[in-house]
């Protein structure tokens, strides 16, 4: 693992993305939005890898589609090496995505079943021709299932032959073919077996090493993210509420809905497991429609005061906890932020 150092070759500032809320069959009326990601700001170092985390809708592969300009924001700014690339489309949007590329969660849906592995991995040549001559299209695809662990005579199989995890090889090795400097992996392992998982993230990380590569990894599973990532965000209804580095996050977390959701992650050690304070949240998950006021967290956080819904907590180092210093000083969108979670017993 690498630690950040000059300048983020991704930084997001402030990014939103609002999906409008129709009534009416003929004559539509807005009658709302979806606040899917309300806010975000991130940044990607060269050679990182950073985590995003949180429950399942709180705007994670929301966040994944727009740096992939898949989805249009409906504000705020995507800089790639300086250069805002929220709004490319034609040449300008193809020449970045060269640099920016996704790998997918689902295995089985992400690989058209018509087509052979070697016509999968091959495509971004059709797209890129000048990345792969067309004489060599075919001995660049062998390597490319060589470099993920899969046999090269593999190449005129079709994906319904290959095990989740083999999928998920070949969906990776589609997107390192045009040499990217970035990938946004989008759950790249929920799907799978746990054994095969660690195979898939073993693999992740040597591709890294060897070819430089920097990973937006998004999942919702701790552990995994835990292993993987240098810096982590935890998101909560499309909002990062605490980020750090990996020890900040699992050793000193500040906010209480990270510490809500580590007091969650399973203990292999039964004795650990049995000292270990549980923190069970209050009520469901608000709606993105109709998110509470101020902080979003503060209807199922038993720290909750008036001034949590009269004013929005930014995501800064909480000033009560600078004196800490790191790893405790981190940014936390909580104006209570404390390293113990002194849950109240009402």
């Amino acid at each position: 693992m690498s630690e950040p150092h000059g300048e983020p070759i991704l930084e997001v500032t402030d990014l939103v993305k609002h999906f409008p809320l129709t009534q009416g069959i003929l004559f539509k009326r807005n009658i709302g939005a979806v606040k899917a990601v309300d806010g975000v700001s991130l940044s990607l170092y060269p050679g990182e890898t950073l985590g995003i985390v949180g429950e399942s809708g709180c705007g994670k592969s929301t966040v994944a589609k727009l740096l992939m300009n898949l989805e249009s924001p409906t504000s705020g700014t995507i800089r790639y090496k300086g250069e805002d690339i929220s709004r490319l489309s034609g040449r300008a949007l193809k020449a970045v995505r060269r640099n920016i590329q996704m790998v997918f969660q689902d295995p089985y849906t992400s690989l058209n079943p018509r087509m052979t592995v070697g016509d999968i991995i091959g495509e971004p040549f059709e797209i890129h021709p000048d990345v792969a001559p067309k004489g060599s299209r075919r001995a660049r695809v062998r390597e490319l299932l060589d470099v993920v662990g899969l046999n090269p005579e593999y190449i005129n199989r079709y994906p319904h032959q290959f095990s989740g995890g083999q999928r998920q090889r070949i969906g990776i090795a589609r997107g390192l073919a045009l040499n990217p400097e970035i990938i946004v992996a989008d759950e790249p392992v929920s799907a799978l077996d746990v054994s095969v998982q660690a195979q898939v993230i073993n693999l992740m990380e040597r591709l890294q090493n060897e070819f430089g590569l920097s990973y937006m990894f998004i999942a919702h599973d701790l552990s995994i993210v835990r292993h993987i990532s240098d810096r982590v965000g935890v998101m909560y209804l499309g909002r990062v509420v605490e980020i750090g580095s990996d020890e900040e996050i699992y050793r000193f977390p500040t906010h209480p809905y990270t510490q809500a959701l580590l007091s969650a992650v399973p203990v292999p050690d039964p004795v650990a497991s049995s000292r270990r304070e549980r923190i069970i949240l209050a009520g469901d998950v608000p709606s993105p429609a109709n998110p509470p006021s101020g902080c979003h967290f503060r209807t199922r956080c038993w720290k909750a005061q008036q001034k949590c819904a009269d004013v929005d907590p930014p995501l800064v180092v909480p000033g009560h906890l600078l004196a800490e210093g790191p790893p405790v000083a981190h940014p936390s969108a909580c104006h209570f932020a404390a390293t113990k979670p002194e849950v109240r017993a009402d």
